[in-house]
């Protein structure tokens, strides 16, 4: 346990940039910061990468962390590693020892890099199809299934050295709201979330060195506060009443879920009084500080208690001694083999639901996609429109379609010309009530498995668009694949 604390101590900020500048290395000296959230502005080269962790390990001593979201799927920050399955990928394909294989692998390449915490694997349960920010990030709408695969995940990465940080605790599954936009609200009785969302957090909270709180008010376990901000979900519930121990972060401070209504500067505090260790105060400088100096005035007045705070401390200190900052080998070779078992896994899980047609390369297709899909902040941009096109490039014929808005496209206008109409949803989004009236002969689901539900029409499905999920469709489009996965959520018209 440090002699001395100090608030920044149980700050996690992010920063500018490829590299440490210097007023950014003087801050974070300054304020004893010892915790760094990556994003995609700040990873360039491998060689870059190196350096940047090299150098903030330097400044931020021998307990720092620097963490990361490399889930899988769409939400990866560093696509120079081999790019794993999303979870439902992972849940399409059930096999546990492969999914211990994939968590081993994007934690070898986190290591290489000098990174030490991934946000990640997800336990949020997906029962919920209008959910806009989880879906195939969620493994499972079957707890048990979540808990096996994502516990499988997490003991491949432990043992690779790279800390998890399982995620959104008490759960995201069953929202119909983006936190990162509004605050969400799943009014269940605590006998209901025991029955679900519970299930994967109380199971595996005995291996999961780190949990990420949750955005969302749960009325009927705290109407006050959302989970983040509750001492009767962190404090009351997890800590004692589960026993949890280990660390307890916050998602960003920055989502307006929490940031509208709160500020940086109280929901730092109110966070650390529910039972958190650490605050995540994404934003800008003047923000991150805004939350030091409260849990500073916090701490002089006697609100927050200096017992707790040096228990929060003291945890994220084993935390990182734990799973210490290093540089880890990663041979071209290894590199390679993590690559085809990706590739593997993303085949695996590749899905169908309907029956799809048979395609022949002597077929004239026409093909509808969305031009450009861009970042939402969240995960990374979609397939672009050209990178659609190549995924047909073995077919004689094809009329490619690219439109500025997938969700705007006029069945009505469609020509009856003998070709073969195939839509490629390469956005997020589901669709709404206009999408019932198109007719086409192949839907090619490249992110949001529930789009599957909008559009009456034969699908297969890739949970994804890495590299691995592509070249999968692509072999299962000219018939050299078949489709083995099973979806883990229902995907029929009963829903």
């Amino acid at each position: 346990m440090s002699m001395v604390f100090h608030p920044g101590q149980l700050v996690m900020v992010n920063i500018p940039g490829k590299n440490l500048d210097g007023s950014t290395a003087a801050f974070l000296r300054e304020h004893h910061v010892r915790a760094i959230c990556l994003f995609r502005w700040n990873l360039g080269t491998e060689a870059e990468v190196r350096q940047l962790t090299a150098d903030l390990r330097e400044v931020m001593g021998e307990h720092a962390l620097i963490g990361i979201d490399q889930e899988g799927g769409s939400v990866v920050r560093s696509t120079f590693l081999p790019q794993a399955p999303a979870a439902m990928a992972l849940g399409a394909a059930a096999d546990e020892a492969m999914a211990e294989e994939v968590g081993a692998a994007v934690a070898r390449g986190l290591a290489s890099l000098g990174i030490n915490w991934n946000f990640a694997p997800v336990l949020d349960v997906n029962n919920n199809p209008a959910n806009p920010v989880i879906a195939e990030r969620s493994f499972s709408e079957d707890p048990l299934a979540v808990t096996k695969l994502a516990g499988a995940w997490m003991r491949g990465s432990l043992r690779e050295g790279v800390a998890c940080c399982v995620k959104h605790f008490p759960g995201h599954g069953d929202t119909h709201v983006d936190s990162h936009r509004d605050l969400p609200e799943v009014n269940k009785s605590l006998a209901q979330l025991e029955a679900l969302e519970f299930v994967p957090f109380r199971a595996l909270r005995g291996q999961a060195p780190a949990m990420m709180t949750a955005h969302i008010v749960y009325p009927q376990l705290d109407p006050e506060h959302p989970a983040t901000l509750s001492r009767r979900v962190l404090g009351t519930l997890l800590r004692e009443s589960w026993g949890y121990d280990g660390v307890v972060i916050t998602d960003s401070l920055v989502m307006k879920a929490i940031h509208d209504r709160y500020g940086h500067d109280r929901a730092a505090v109110l966070a650390l009084q529910a039972g958190a260790d650490m605050v995540m105060a994404l934003g800008s400088q003047d923000e991150q500080l805004a939350a030091i100096r409260a849990i500073q005035r916090a701490q002089a007045n006697g609100d927050l208690g200096a017992a707790a705070l040096a228990k929060a401390n003291a945890r994220l200190d084993k935390l990182a001694a734990r799973y210490p900052v290093r540089h880890a080998g990663y041979t071209p070779a290894q590199h390679e083999r993590d690559d085809d078992l990706m590739h593997r896994a993303w085949a695996a899980g590749l899905t169908t639901r309907g029956t799809p047609p048979v395609l022949r390369r002597d077929h004239r297709l026409r093909v509808f996609t969305q031009r450009a899909v861009p970042s939402d902040g969240v995960s990374e941009a979609g397939l672009a429109g050209a990178q659609v096109a190549e995924l047909f490039g073995g077919f004689a014929s094809v009329d490619m379609v690219e439109l500025a808005s997938l969700a705007e496209l006029d069945w009505s206008t469609i020509p009856r010309d003998g070709r073969l109409n195939v839509i490629v949803s390469n956005h997020r989004d589901r669709y709404d009530a206009r999408a019932k009236a198109w007719r086409a002969d192949l839907h090619v689901v490249l992110w949001n498995p529930y789009q599957a539900l909008d559009i009456p029409a034969p699908a297969v499905i890739t949970w994804g668009y890495a590299t691995g999920a592509l070249v999968a469709l692509r072999d299962w489009l000219e018939r050299r694949t078949t489709a083995p996965g099973r979806s883990p959520v229902r995907l029929d018209t009963r829903r």
